[in-house]
């Protein structure tokens, strides 16, 4: 017991963030890490999904077989994304969780086994265990896969400290670790929400944000986003993201050469989000609460039936959807046809002004036309 301790006592004192989950053995573990001073530090929830609703819930979906590795890293993923919605500091966070088939009150004519998976940011630790049936009791063996747990959370939390779990001869776990692949490979799959690369590279996965974003398809990245976002900035006295969806209402979604081409412009100078979030009703739900930068020509196509198949309720639904979410919108003028155009130019429904702030002429004009620098490319190539 003196090594659990030892090692609990050394996961405590790493920045980590753990949600775990266990389904039919582990939940010893549970009890370990609480038993020891400083589980506040580590731990952010437990979830115990042991009914057959209840493990569809956290999944989405029903799993093929309860007791495997790929059950196990999918509880994993999700206990990823949970801790990252619970984490307030930035910490690093671990997904960890067990689906188990043990001993019990009857016998079983299977194998006794468990799966055990951890999930960070970088990649996947999978260990699979196939236990000595009949060498131990229920509780033996609840033991030995708790033990496990913990050997695979030492391993996710980079800790080089170990402890014995307990396995006899016959017993050869497999443990494995799996890279997770190219994030924008991931996004374009689907299976992240969203890639924030930062102005040296470095990406990162479903990151919290600052509530203030500057959508557009910045094709290309010119001097008057950049003043934009630099003035909402000082305006909304918050960092302003750039975020750029890979989807798009009106065009075909951009290729992985299109979006590699485009976060290039933003190299060595600012912060780039990458979504798959082609409309703001679904940016909105990606970040709830968030104030969003557009321009005059953006704002009236948020009371445009058109970008909700023509269906006006639909339109005031998601539009009271954003308002509840705490949704808002920073409006800047553009130029349009001799006129200067701005958030007084928009016709909005009554009930929703609120969620609309405008800058003035005075504080932000820029004339430059994204379509014009296009045509100007073509004319110098």
């Amino acid at each position: 017991m003196k090594d659990i301790l030892r090692l609990i006592e050394t996961i405590h004192d790493k920045p980590h963030k753990i949600v775990m989950s266990v389904a039919g053995a582990g939940i010893q573990t549970v009890t370990w890490l609480l038993s020891v001073s400083g589980a506040s530090r580590s731990l952010l929830e437990v979830l115990v999904p042991y009914g057959r609703l209840s493990m569809v819930e956290l999944l989405g979906e029903e799993p093929k077989q309860y007791v495997s590795s790929e059950t196990s890293t999918a509880m994993a993923k999700a206990c990823f994304y949970r801790a990252q919605s619970l984490v307030e500091d930035g910490s690093p966070v671990i997904g960890l969780a067990c689906t188990a088939t043990i001993a019990t009150d009857r016998p079983k004519k299977g194998d006794h086994r468990g799966c055990i998976s951890a999930w960070t940011s970088d990649g996947v630790y999978q260990y699979d265990l196939i236990l000595d049936k009949g060498s131990r009791d229920r509780v033996g063996e609840e033991i030995v896969l708790s033990r496990a747990l913990l050997h695979v959370l030492a391993q996710a939390c980079e800790i080089a400290l170990d402890i014995d779990v307990g396995l006899i001869s016959s017993e050869n776990p497999k443990l494995q670790y799996i890279l997770h692949d190219d994030p924008i490979d991931r996004l374009l799959r689907g299976s992240i929400n969203s890639v924030v690369i930062k102005p040296d590279g470095t990406m990162s996965i479903d990151e919290k944000l600052p509530r203030c974003l500057y959508p557009g398809s910045f094709r290309p990245l010119h001097a008057g986003h950049e003043s934009l976002a630099k003035v909402a900035s000082e305006v909304l006295n918050s960092d302003v993201l750039f975020e750029m969806s890979i989807q798009n209402v009106d065009k075909p979604p951009l290729t992985k050469e299109e979006i590699t081409s485009r976060v290039e412009q933003f190299n060595g100078k600012h912060t780039v989000v990458l979504t798959m979030a082609e409309t703001f009703y679904k940016k909105a739900q990606l970040f709830p609460g968030s104030t969003f930068v557009v321009g005059w020509d953006t704002a009236i196509r948020l009371f445009d039936p058109k970008y909700y198949s023509d269906d006006h309720d639909r339109m005031f639904e998601i539009l009271c959807e954003m308002s509840a979410s705490g949704t808002k919108f920073l409006v800047a003028g553009r130029e349009r046809e001799g006129f200067f155009m701005t958030l007084e130019n928009v016709q909005i429904p009554e009930g929703f002004r609120r969620l609309f702030t405008g800058l003035s002429e005075k504080q932000f004009r820029a004339d430059i036309s994204s379509t014009e620098l296009r045509g100007l490319r073509k004319d110098d190539v």
